[in-house]
């Protein structure tokens, strides 16, 4: 015997074509629902993404200012170590005994009386 669906003849009334509109609207519906959904999840993604590489990027930024302020701070505390150290050397310039000091030990002066001899080291 052959194929039995030959047998068979579909029928062509109202009611089989009704359904047949039925069944291709759910299929375009569904196709159309699939396209939304594909479009609305690759659309997640690169905004997903997207939103880590700028978190990411964000936080090396930190990670550079944060060892960026630790060094100035570093800095910040040599130069107030170099100020004060400054501030009495003013102090002392102030001091003619000290700058008298100075010259006679840098630039050989003397005091009336005295004599500088030069040893060699």
């Amino acid at each position: 015997m052959g194929n039995p669906r030959k047998n068979v003849t579909s029928l062509e009334n109202q009611y089989a074509a009704e359904q047949k509109q039925s069944e291709q609207r759910r299929a375009q519906h569904m196709k159309r629902l699939m396209r939304r959904l594909s479009f609305f999840i690759i659309f997640a993604v690169v905004v997903g993404g997207l939103l880590i590489s700028s978190m990411v990027t964000r936080a090396n930024v930190l990670d550079e200012k944060k060892a960026e302020k630790v060094q100035l701070e570093e800095q910040v505390v040599q130069l107030k170590k170099d100020e004060t150290k400054l501030n009495n050397e003013i102090e002392k310039l102030n001091d003619d005994e000290y700058i008298a000091k100075l010259a006679r030990r840098d630039y050989f002066l003397s005091d009336e009386g005295e004599i500088i001899f030069n040893i060699p080291e």
